[in-house]
């Protein structure tokens, strides 16, 4: 991903109550560190934990309507807005569209997804056939990525 890109750090599931709050998936620790979203277009009031996500306010969204025209709506802030990364930390967002080799160089195929069943990050990985495999995002699965590659060790992409 380009360092300039935005980031989606979450997006609107739907309306919560009839006062203009939405039902938010989020893929961030914490969205309360961020203000604006989306270029300035929707500047963040609040935000709550809620069933399967958050609930936020947003100041431009006065109501019920308002809300649910927002469903689908990704919220994004630019890439240089979200903290330096430690050694062995990346943002989900860098990881998806890298390819994927193994460690005697062989493409192997293209990061497609990361997602987070509760045990730590699995990556998902489609094959040059369309098959997808999916990693867990371990150093013994994975012992190294950077911003071109990702390396898989050898016996996980069988």
């Amino acid at each position: 991903m380009a360092k300039d890109s935005p980031v989606t750090l979450a997006v609107v599931i739907g309306a919560h109550g009839v006062t203009g709050e939405v039902r938010l998936k989020v893929f961030a620790e914490d969205l309360s560190v961020h203000r604006r979203f989306n270029g300035g277009a929707l500047t963040l009031k609040s935000v709550r934990p809620g069933n399967n996500g958050a609930i936020a306010r947003f100041a431009e969204v006065a109501d019920r309507n308002a809300a649910e025209a927002l469903r689908g709506t990704e919220l994004s802030v630019p890439r240089d807005a979200l903290p330096p990364l430690a050694d062995g930390e990346y943002y989900h967002a860098d990881l998806i569209g890298l390819p994927a080799v193994a460690e005697n160089g062989a493409a192997i195929g293209t990061v497609v997804t990361v997602e987070n069943f509760g045990a730590g990050d699995v990556i998902e990985i489609e094959k040059p056939d369309g098959k997808r495999f999916m990693i867990p995002m371990r150093p013994e699965a994975v012992p190294a990525w950077d911003d071109t590659t990702l390396t898989v060790a050898d016996g996980w992409a069988e």
